[in-house]
Formats: C-alpha cells, sequence, structure tokens
C-alpha cells in the first residue's frame, strides 16, 4: 500500500488531507495547529514516502539525526535547521542516552518509552510538539487553547510540554477517579498559571467525547483558538513511528533477522496505528500484534472485523481503558483504499447503531498484517510477577499486557519487540499486588507532598465549553 515508489525526497512538499475529505489539502504547519479537521475527519498526509533504499543509511543514526530524516519528509515547510533544533531540544529532556533503549528479556527486545520527563511513552511525542507548538505561534503570532482528553498519560506528558510557554493555554479533561493516583498527581501538581485540569464526571470515553464535539463546533474552536495534543493532531502519531525504526534496526543487527514484529499494548490505536505508517514506507514488520486489556473494542475489530462499542470497565491499566479509538479512523482510510465517502458511511454507521463491520479477506482475516489477542487483570498480574521472578525485570501493566499477548504470537523468523510504554513505578498498587513490593523513582517520590490544583466538572459539553472561555 506504499503510496509512492519515490526516493529522491529533495523536491517533496508534502500535504494533509481529512479522512472525510471535505477540505483543500494544507501544509504541515497548518495541520499541528488545526488538529481535528474541519469536517470532523482526522489528518493524514497525502501519500507516505516508499524509504525502502533509506533503510541501510538510516540505520547507522542516531535516534534525533534519525527523527530527523524521518520527521523531515513530513515536515517540508520547515527549514531543515529550525527541525534539527526542535528534535535536539525536545529529546535533550529524556533520561537515557539513546532516548528509547531496547534491553532483552527473556524472549523479548523490551523498547524502554519511559525515560522522558513523565515516565510514559506519550513523552517522545509531547515533548516535541510542545516546541513545535511554540515554534509556529513565535513564527506566526497569535494564541494557542488546547484542549485535551487523557485516560492517564498523555495529560501529565502534555502539560509538561507546555508548561510555562508563553501564548499557550492547556485545559485536560481526566475521568475522575479512573487515573492511577501517581498519573493524577503528575497533572495536578504541576501549578504554572497557563496549566487547567478538570477532572470530569465520567469515563475517558465522555472525556474524548466532549472533546471531539468542542471541535465540532468550528466557530467556537476557531473563535477561541483551539488546538489538540491528543493522538488525533497528525505530529503526535509522526513522532512516534521514529521508535519503530530505531528499534527494528537495532534488533536486525543484533539478531541478523530479516524481519520483526512488535507487540503494542494499546486502547486508543495511535500508538500501533504509527507503527502501521512506518511498515507501509518501508520498514520490515512482519506482524503488529495488537494488545488490549478487558476494554478490548480493538481486539475484537480484528479477530472477527465488527468495531463495536460496549461500556468501559475500569482495570489496572487505566490509559487502555478506552472503548472508541480515536486513531482507529486513520487506519479504517487506508483500509477502504482511502475512499472519503465509503469512510464516512462507516463512521456514520458506528455513531448511529454503535458498531460498523468490514468484511474479512480471504485468509479470513481483517488485514494480514494484525494479529490481536487481549489480557485481563488476574493474567496481567500473573505476568508481571513472573518476569520479575524469572528475569528481575517488572513491566508495568500496560506493557504487561502487551508481553502477555505477544508470548501467543512469536515467530522463529521474525524477532518481537514489545512496547514499554510507562514505568512501572507509576502503578504502585498493580506492582504491590503482582509482586508485593513497590517499585520507586524519584521523579515520582518527589510529588509526595506536593501541591496540587484540579477542578472537578460536570460530563457537560457546555459547562467544559463555559470553564474555557472563563479561564482563557
Amino acid at each position: 500500500m506504499n503510496d509512492s515508489a519515490s526516493t529522491n525526497f529533495e523536491d517533496l512538499e508534502m500535504k494533509y488531507i481529512s479522512t472525510r475529505g471535505q477540505m483543500e489539502p494544507i501544509e504541515f504547519q497548518d495541520a499541528v495547529m488545526t488538529g481535528l479537521a474541519p469536517d470532523g475527519g482526522l489528518l493524514l498526509p497525502e501519500s507516505l514516502p516508499n524509504i525502502g533504499n533509506q533503510l541501510e543509511a538510516w540505520s547507522k543514526l542516531s535516534y534525533t539525526e534519525l527523527a530527523f530524516e524521518v520527521i523531515s519528509l513530513f515536515a517540508t515547510d520547515i527549514p531543515a535547521d529550525d527541525l534539527k533544533k526542535l528534535i535536539n531540544d525536545s529529546y535533550a529532556t529524556f533520561e537515557h542516552p539513546e532516548v528509547c533503549p531496547s534491553v532483552e528479556v527473556g524472549d523479548f527486545q523490551i523498547l524502554e518509552l519511559f525515560h522522558g520527563p513523565t515516565l510514559a511513552f506519550k513523552d517522545v511525542a509531547l515533548q516535541f510538539l510542545g516546541n513545535l507548538f511554540s515554534y509556529i505561534l513565535e513564527n506566526r503570532g497569535g494564541k494557542l487553547n488546547i484542549l485535551g482528553a487523557t485516560s492517564g498519560d498523555t495529560g501529565s506528558a502534555a502539560i509538561h510540554g507546555v508548561r510555562g510557554k508563553p501564548n499557550i493555554n492547556i485545559f485536560i479533561m481526566h475521568p475522575e477517579g479512573r487515573t492511577s493516583p501517581l498519573q493524577e498527581k503528575q497533572m495536578t501538581s504541576v501549578l504554572d498559571a497557563n496549566v487547567f485540569n478538570l477532572a470530569v464526571d465520567g469515563s475517558f470515553d465522555d472525556c474524548q467525547n466532549i472533546m471531539k464535539t468542542t471541535f465540532g463546533d468550528v466557530p467556537f474552536k476557531t473563535g477561541h483558538s483551539l488546538g489538540s495534543v491528543n493522538s488525533v493532531n497528525w505530529a503526535r502519531v509522526l513522532a512516534q513511528t521514529v521508535y519503530y525504526f530505531y528499534s527494528a534496526f537495532q534488533t536486525l543487527e543484533k539478531t541478523g533477522a530479516k524481519t520483526v514484529q512488535f507487540s503494542v499494548p494499546t486502547g486508543n490505536f495511535g500508538d500501533i496505528l504509527a507503527g502501521y505508517l512506518a511498515q507501509q514506507m518501508g520498514l520490515p514488520i512482519s506482524k503488529l500484534i495488537l494488545a488490549t486489556n478487558e476494554n478490548d473494542i480493538l481486539s475484537r475489530f480484528f479477530n472477527s472485523g465488527t468495531y463495536g462499542k460496549a461500556a468501559p470497565v475500569p482495570t489496572i491499566s487505566p490509559s487502555m481503558d478506552i472503548q472508541v479509538a480515536s486513531n482507529f479512523e486513520r487506519y479504517l482510510f487506508y483500509k477502504v483504499g482511502k475512499d472519503a465517502s465509503a469512510l464516512v458511511g462507516l463512521m456514520n454507521d458506528f455513531s448511529e447503531k454503535g458498531a460498523l463491520a468490514v468484511e474479512l479477506n480471504e485468509n479470513g482475516t481483517v488485514d494480514d498484517l494484525f494479529v490481536a489477542g487481549k489480557g485481563d487483570t488476574a493474567s496481567t498480574l500473573e505476568i508481571i510477577k513472573r518476569y520479575k521472578d524469572d528475569y528481575g525485570y517488572v513491566l508495568d501493566p500496560h506493557t504487561a499486557v502487551g508481553v502477555l499477548v505477544a508470548e501467543k504470537f512469536q515467530s522463529p523468523e521474525a524477532p518481537t519487540i514489545c512496547l514499554a510504554t510507562a514505568h512501572p513505578a507509576k502503578f504502585t498498587q498493580a506492582i504491590i499486588d503482582a509482586t508485593g513490593e513497590a517499585v520507586h523513582h524519584p521523579t515520582l517520590d518527589a510529588l509526595a507532598d506536593a501541591e496540587t490544583r484540579c477542578e472537578t466538572i460536570a460530563n457537560d459539553v457546555d459547562l467544559v465549553k463555559q470553564y474555557v472561555v472563563k479561564h482563557i
């Protein structure tokens, strides 16, 4: 499905279109500031470059050098020197010199994505996006009011990406009582004047619905300069594609294999979408292993072809407690051959009936690239304990779901890379329940007595809008 066979990128000018087909193509910086498209769709590049001829050269690069090569293909309206500085500044905040290192644990390579300021994979994208917002506002003028919804990690990573930055306010909604205590503390202990935390009386899906409904009110969105940090923002997904390339190169060199497979714990489909796009660009990925917890709308889809809502269930992996995956529409757009009208028909089915369906292929699958499974709380706790006992490595409960499902799909030809999406110290109770003892990290220990600021609000779009207007 690669859209272009060209490998001469010097004259490439990348434009962005909506999955729903009702807007003219726009450039990268406009796509970043737009977030959700005016027609309610999600933005995607008009085409994906085929980078097959670049793989050998790219495999020798550092993380920041590789990030520049990948991102520059899509951010063609930012001068090279400016983009390099944005990338270098963004990843200078990470604790590990490799930014996203891989470690061998048992049969798997564990890709550690938690070495950023908030100890979660969201930092990889949101440190970059925060600097990108500042860069665009500095050049263009104006203000930005960010409205976001979080099931746990996005909120704190977004807040830490833009805290204290001039001309930016950030409003983050989280479901009251449904994030881990440390996730909540990481958000609500940031007291900068431009940061506003809202605890919504509802689920993450409710928070996400408020956000999407507000962005769907185009006069309100444009009149109040709203922007998005959720993975509806294309720059988020783009930044995440980089670590698929980086870890694949390391694993291929280490093992001598010709291809790899990735196991990705996901609830909102953004992280695994980044892997899908990397594969479409030419990275040799033989399988994407999609792992969900009890909130299994995505694993049910890839096993049956039907994408149907269910009530969200609180679990020990709260960042995946999602039943409406905001990035799924982007994948579906490719699935229907980039046919915007067919995509709109499917999304209307989902909106009206709570379900949509696609036909299975001749192999009886939705997509031969994907396999999928789920892990429940008991099995997740068991695998955390087993990996601690057997390998001395503590998995956070989200990563543990990915490892659990990966064990079902191992391949002798393709080594498996499991994405470690958060540091285990963020989920103290789950780790104690699994292993009998807590894991600590100084960044989190420092929050114990921190002052917090947060406002509880009803699950009501109009009340959230009123709050935003009052505080911008």
